[in-house]
């Protein structure tokens, strides 16, 4: 796969996560679904920097 594949995979799985746990657990919940997104988005960052971009 290409770079860019790849990074696209990565988006729309972040996409997919995030959606999914708002609509399963965190719907009425403004603030614990803003921190939940926040670390979904760290987690996912950490991962594309640490597995996909290497140099």
């Amino acid at each position: 796969m290409t770079r860019t594949a790849i990074a696209a995979l990565c988006v729309l799985t972040l996409i997919a996560v995030i959606v999914g746990v708002d609509v399963l657990f965190l719907r009425h919940r403004f603030w614990a679904r803003l921190w939940v997104n926040i670390g979904v988005v760290a987690v996912f960052a950490v991962a594309y920097l640490r597995f996909v971009k290497r140099h």
